[in-house]
């Protein structure tokens, strides 16, 4: 069996320029165009507006449901969105740089404490459900009061 050579990195090899594969990786990476989508994580429901094309035409279909992941690599970014259609759990992975993604809408906040949301997938009903948060009249208007004692502290501190 033949052992693998392990290559030490200097300081001369850090700044060493790329070549062959990696820096071909490299500029497809960089070419790869910035695109503008609301802040969403795991756990939030999505609403992304995708163009389909049928014949000649193009229409665009709304899919909304659960993200249940987010792919952060590079050029490559994604998210994976999961919704219950006629009883059948269907999960798409949208890359963020695609252009068949028109929009993307944040339709609901999600508290969760995991970054990835696999296990809902085994689970159904009440069950699966996301604990969401729910503003209601007394917590907005405490949350308006603090806003505005907090602004008149600063006031009177200048």
């Amino acid at each position: 069996m033949k052992t693998k050579t392990k290559y030490r990195r200097t300081s001369r090899n850090a700044t060493a320029k790329q070549t062959g594969l990696a820096a071909r990786v490299a500029a497809v990476t960089n070419s790869v165009p910035k695109v503008e989508l609301p802040e969403f994580k795991a756990g939030d429901t999505v609403r992304v507006h995708v163009k389909i094309k049928e014949g000649d035409k193009e229409r665009v279909q709304p899919y909304e449901g659960l993200v249940i992941a987010r792919g952060n690599h590079a050029g490559g970014k994604s998210f994976n969105v999961r919704k219950i259609s006629h009883g059948v759990g269907v999960e798409r992975i949208f890359v963020e740089t695609s252009p068949k993604i028109a929009k993307v809408e944040l339709v609901q906040s999600g508290r969760v404490r995991r970054a990835k949301l696999y296990y809902i997938r085994g689970l159904e009903g009440k069950a699966a459900k996301i604990e969401r948060e729910v503003e209601t009249n007394v917590s907005a208007a405490a949350k308006a009061a603090a806003k505005a004692a907090k602004a008149a502290k600063a006031a009177k501190a200048k």
